[in-house]
């Protein structure tokens, strides 16, 4: 086996059975890689410094301090995508608060560099299910659990979201169930 440096495979090494071509060095095997977001914001951040993109690159910067911060809480290596994805749902929360307030507050200086940071991060999230699709989760969250009462919102709210917290979002769940509920 031709190894060159740190062990990777080198070009001069091809090996048949991992599929591996001339120029191509790893140490997974290509079945098993799969670029998790983590993985993608650090490119993304790479070619930002690369392009001088200052904007964008800031933006990446606190999408990896905020996955940093995440992995620190629970003391892991690795993020999840579905933590990341959660994440990254915050900080689209905290972007979308930050512009209502600038807007307030008259600060159209501040407002577009939040707005940005925002498209930034609203390219890593998975696209959210439409207005039909969580009527039709919290039909059937309704039905599970029989609600009808003020009392019962929150029950569903819960099913809905523990199912379907990548795909949607809180407000949106619960505007869905109190028009289905008719409260």
């Amino acid at each position: 086996r031709n190894l060159g440096r740190a062990g990777f495979l080198t070009a001069s090494a091809f090996v048949p059975a991992t599929g591996w071509t001339a120029g191509q060095r790893c140490r997974r095997s290509p079945a098993r890689w799969q670029a998790t977001l983590v993985d993608s914001v650090s490119s993304q951040m790479k070619e930002a410094m690369k392009a001088r993109n200052q904007a964008q690159l800031k933006a990446l910067r606190n999408i990896r301090a905020a996955f940093l911060t995440e992995m620190k809480s629970d003391g892991s290596e690795t993020l999840s995508d579905d933590a990341a994805v959660t994440c990254l749902r915050r900080l689209a929360k905290q972007r979308n608060e930050a512009i209502e307030m600038y807007k307030q507050g008259g600060r159209d200086d501040l407002l577009e560099e939040e707005k940005q940071e925002l498209s930034v991060i609203e390219s890593f999230l998975p696209a959210m299910a439409d207005e039909s699709k969580v009527k039709e989760w919290v039909a059937e969250a309704i039905a599970k659990v029989g609600a009808s009462t003020k009392g019962d919102v929150g029950k569903v709210i819960g099913i809905v979201m523990k199912d379907h917290k990548t795909e949607t979002d809180g407000n949106t769940v619960r505007k869905a169930v109190t028009e289905l509920m008719g409260l």
